[in-house]
């Protein structure tokens, strides 16, 4: 009886989690993107060049697991018009089968080359792809295979691993969309 107590208190902390004020969130977005740029930046010093001639960019942190043949990912993040210098708050997750193991921390930075392209994945936001990567960091230690790829035409892709330890062969399904509590 203490147990399911104990767990029933602890399901219903969950429920109150949330309870940062949507500029806190969108505060803590607003810096984990930063510093996702920074990183991006020191790592690829040419992206920043691409990032202030797009016509926009998307910025987001994840959080990436993988269970023998199962994957899955989740996290936020920013889309921002750098004409207008207007942000769109999304979300994305992720689930895919394939051989893996571990754990990612990782960033994924979108350039849009185009309106089209930028309003295309603001509507609707679908990637699907087969990814074969090698990670393994923790700090400043460690180091993985990484850099820019081209989703489509006019889409260019960088992912950073921040810290982690992953092997992984998949084929997944991600989907990004606007948070509507953050817009």
């Amino acid at each position: 009886m203490r147990i399911s107590r104990i767990l029933i208190l602890f399901l219903f902390s969950f429920l109150f989690l949330e309870a940062d004020s949507i500029k806190e969130q969108k505060l803590a977005i607003n810096k984990e993107s930063n510093t996702t740029l920074n990183m991006l930046y020191k790592t690829y010093p040419k992206s920043k060049n691409e990032i202030s001639n797009a016509y926009g960019y998307a910025t987001f942190s994840n959080i990436g697991i993988n269970l023998i043949l199962f994957s899955a990912e989740g996290g936020n993040g920013v889309a921002v018009n750098n004409s207008t210098k207007e942000r769109t708050y999304m979300k994305m997750a992720s689930a895919g089968v394939g051989f893996g193991a571990g754990v990612k921390d990782f960033r994924a930075i979108f350039i849009f080359d185009t309106k089209k392209t930028f309003d295309s994945f603001l509507k609707y936001g679908w990637e699907a792809n087969a990814q074969a990567d090698v990670a393994a960091k923790s700090g400043e230690k460690g180091g993985s295979i990484e850099g820019s790829a081209t989703v489509q035409p006019g889409v260019h892709l960088y992912k950073l691993t921040k810290n982690g330890l992953a092997l992984q062969a998949t084929i997944q399904g991600t989907k990004y969309w606007k948070d509507s509590d953050l817009n």
